[in-house]
C-alpha cells in the first residue's frame, strides 16, 4: 500500500462494498456506517494494510479532518431525467457553500445573519461516485435546502458505530415464514379491502391539495411537518392503535410511532414504515411530497383503516412508524432503530415504503426491491407475496437507495424497502414542489397493489384473527 499526501493525514477513509470478513477484523471497530451502498471506515494505515488480505476492492482517502463529515452522492435516476448540467450543479453547490460565512439556519426556520463565522465547508475528496466534505454541523442539517435535487447528503456519525450483522437466528425466522407462505383466501379478502378513496382523501390533505388542509410543506424543519405529525397521530389513533410522537433532534418534527398490541403474551414486533417529511424545489417554501413519501404514508394509513374495519387482532405486536428527517440523512429512523437495538427488541422484520406512487407512462405497474441494502430473505418474502396477492405488478430490482430500512439493517434487524419501479428513479417531480397527487403518472392503483403486499406480509408474518 502506497499513499502520498502533502500533509500527514490524521487518519484514512476506506470505502468498500459490504464484506462479512470485516466483522472479524480491526475494521469492525472503525465502522462509520453505510453511505451510498458502501461500507465506510475511518482507521489507520496499519489496519488498512491488514484488511488488504481480504478486501478485493475499495477506495482509500487520506483525511486531514475527521469531524463533521458529510457524504454527497448522486441519486440513481433514469437517464431521461438526468440534466446535462448534472455535474455542474454540484460544482455550483460546492462553490455556494465555499462562499458562506455563516450558517443559513438559525433554529426557527428563518434565514438569519450571524456574526463571526468563517468558511463553513471544506472539500476533502471528490471521486466520480461521491464527494466528501467537512461542514459546520448547523449547516449540515439543512443541506437538502440547497442540494441539487438529484443529489443526497449522508452525514457520517461523530464516532465509530457498532458493526451489527443480522443474526442467523433472525434470518432463519424469516426463512421459516417464507417456507410457510401459500395463498390464504382470508388474506386475499382482507388486503382487497384497502380503499383508494381513503388514499385519495389522505394524500390531498398531506400535500395541501385539499382546500381544507393548512399544509404547505412537510419539510422536517417546518411547522407544517409538526402539524402533519399531529394529524397522522390522530388518524392512526382513530383506527385503534396507540401512538406516540417521538422527538429525536432539536428543530425536527417528531417521528410518529403507533402500535396494535398483540393478543398474546409476546415481545415480537412486525414493523411497517414510511417517512412523512418532504423536500421541495430549491428556493420554494412548498414541499408537498405527494410521491416522496406521501405515497408510502397513505399506504400505511389505509392498512390501519382496514385493520379497524375488519376488527383484526394479531399474535404479534404490530407497529406503524412514520419517520421524519429522512431527507436530511435518515435522522428519525436512525434514532428509533438505535432505541430498539438498545432494548434488544424482538423485531421479526420491517418494511419501508418510500415512493410507491409514480407509474411511468408506457410501463407496467411495478415493484422495486433493493439491489443491495437490506435482508435478501425479507425481500424474497415480499416478492413471493406479490406473485400471490398482486400479480399485476412486475417485480424487479432497483438501485434507488437508501431509505429508512437502512437504519434498521445497520442495527442488525431484518429489513427491506418497497419502491415504485424496478429500475432507477423516473418521477419527473422527484424533490420538486410539483410533487402532487393530481398529475400524470400518480397511480393510486399501483399504491394499492404495493400496499396489499405490505399488508399480506404483515398478516403472514404476525398471524391474525378476524372479529367474530
Amino acid at each position: 500500500l502506497t499513499l502520498s499526501t502533502a500533509v500527514v493525514p490524521l487518519a484514512f477513509l476506506l470505502v468498500t462494498p459490504p464484506n462479512p470478513a470485516v466483522h472479524d477484523s480491526c475494521l469492525s471497530k472503525s465502522y462509520y456506517g453505510l453511505h451510498g451502498q458502501q461500507s465506510v471506515f475511518i482507521t489507520d494505515e496499519a489496519c488498512i494494510s491488514d484488511a488488504a488480505d481480504f478486501l478485493t476492492e475499495g477506495t482509500i482517502i487520506p483525511l486531514e479532518k475527521t469531524e463533521d463529515l458529510v457524504w454527497l452522492e448522486q441519486e440513481a435516476v433514469d437517464e431521461a431525467l438526468r440534466p446535462a448540467t448534472f455535474v455542474d450543479e454540484l460544482d455550483d453547490f460546492l462553490e455556494e457553500l465555499a462562499q458562506l460565512e455563516q450558517p443559513p439556519y438559525g433554529g426557527n426556520g428563518e434565514q438569519q445573519i450571524l456574526e463571526g463565522r468563517k468558511s463553513v465547508v471544506q472539500v476533502l475528496s471528490r471521486t466520480p461516485s461521491f464527494t466528501l466534505i467537512a461542514i459546520d454541523p448547523s449547516v449540515a442539517v439543512t443541506l437538502d435546502m440547497r442540494l441539487p435535487r438529484y443529489w443526497k447528503a449522508s452525514p457520517l456519525p461523530i464516532a465509530p458505530v457498532p458493526l451489527l450483522p443480522v443474526p442467523s437466528s433472525a434470518i432463519d425466522h424469516v426463512r421459516n415464514i417464507l417456507a410457510s407462505v401459500k395463498f390464504d383466501p382470508d388474506v386475499a379478502s382482507i388486503v382487497h379491502n384497502i380503499s383508494t378513496s381513503d388514499m385519495f382523501r389522505a394524500i390531498r390533505y398531506l400535500t395541501g391539495e385539499d382546500p381544507a388542509s393548512p399544509l404547505v410543506s412537510r419539510h422536517a424543519l417546518s411547522q407544517g411537518a409538526v402539524d402533519a405529525a399531529g394529524w397522522l397521530k390522530a388518524q392512526f389513533e382513530e383506527t385503534g392503535a396507540h401512538c406516540v410522537l417521538q422527538p429525536f433532534l432539536r428543530g425536527f418534527s417528531p417521528n410518529v410511532v403507533c402500535q396494535f398490541d398483540a393478543n398474546t403474551d409476546t415481545t415480537e414486533i412486525v414493523l411497517l414504515s414510511a417517512h412523512y417529511d418532504s423536500r421541495g424545489s430549491f428556493g420554494s417554501t412548498r414541499a408537498p411530497g405527494g410521491d416522496d413519501d406521501g405515497s408510502g404514508t397513505i399506504a400505511l394509513l389505509s392498512i390501519a383503516r382496514v385493520i379497524a374495519r375488519k376488527g383484526i387482532t394479531f399474535n404479534k405486536n404490530v407497529q406503524f412508524a412514520l419517520f421524519s428527517g429522512e431527507e436530511q440523512g435518515l435522522y428519525g429512523s436512525k434514532y428509533y432503530a438505535r432505541e430498539l437495538r438498545a432494548k434488544n427488541a424482538n423485531l421479526t422484520l420491517m418494511i419501508q415504503a418510500d415512493m410507491i406512487g409514480y407509474h411511468a407512462p408506457g410501463e407496467p405497474p411495478q415493484l422495486g426491491l433493493p439491489a443491495s441494502i437490506g435482508t435478501p430473505e425479507v425481500a424474497q418474502l415480499v416478492a413471493n407475496l406479490s406473485a400471490i396477492y398482486s400479480p399485476e405488478l412486475t417485480v424487479g430490482i432497483t438501485a434507488a437507495c437508501c431509505s429508512d430500512h437502512q437504519s434498521f439493517h445497520e442495527q442488525g434487524f431484518p429489513s427491506t424497502q418497497v419502491f415504485e419501479r424496478a429500475g432507477p428513479i423516473a418521477d419527473p417531480m422527484y424533490h420538486n414542489s410539483g410533487d402532487l397527487s393530481e398529475r400524470e403518472g400518480f397511480d393510486f392503483n399501483q399504491i394499492k397493489s404495493i400496499a396489499k403486499i405490505q399488508f399480506a406480509t404483515l398478516l403472514h408474518s404476525s398471524k391474525f384473527e378476524l372479529a367474530k
